[in-house]
């Protein structure tokens, strides 16, 4: 079992910091589902928006930070932040030792191990937790959302409430 590391010259346990990374686009119930379960076993869990120039994302990322800062307005151990490049680039700069990822079916672990992999050989002092999504929230994906969204679909009870008022009122 691992230990807890000491601060230097302290009784205290250095703080449990989080990066939960991913596109958002947009966050879902099933995103915000983890953070609430990852502030359980971490002291801060940072929302990481990661920007990748191969695609175009939906939903601006101005956007994407705002609709997450309101809705975890209240809980000052969410953080949010844009970041490019390598995820364990950004964790290694926020002091997060571990990184945050939810797993919906089979297909996610074994993309995800290989990136624990690649992670773990590049930052080795990082470490993956995963977080099974509940059955409630383990069929949706941003990528689903924005098909929903597409063809004017229901998207009720996929994603937090701020965002289906935006939607339903145009405002994005």
């Amino acid at each position: 079992m691992k230990k807890m590391s000491l601060a230097k010259g302290s009784n205290k346990r250095m703080k449990r910091i989080a990066l939960f990374p991913g596109s958002f686009d947009p966050i879902t119930c099933g995103h915000t589902e983890i953070v609430q379960r990852g502030l359980a076993i971490f002291d801060e869990v940072f929302i990481g928006i990661g920007v990748n120039t191969t695609k175009t994302p939906t939903f601006p990322t101005g956007k994407k930070v705002q609709w997450i800062s309101e809705i975890f307005q209240g809980e000052a151990r969410v953080k949010v932040g844009i970041f490019s490049g390598l995820t364990v680039n950004f964790a290694l700069s926020i002091e997060a030792t571990f990184i945050l990822r939810g797993l919906r079916a089979a297909p996610d672990f074994e993309y995800e191990k290989n990136i624990e992999l690649l992670n773990k050989h590049l930052a080795p002092n990082i470490d993956t937790v995963y977080l099974v999504s509940s059955s409630t929230t383990g069929h949706i994906s941003s990528s689903l959302v924005r098909e929903v969204l597409r063809f004017n679909g229901n998207l009720k009870g996929l994603v937090p409430d701020i965002i289906l008022q935006e939607i339903s009122q145009q405002k994005i």
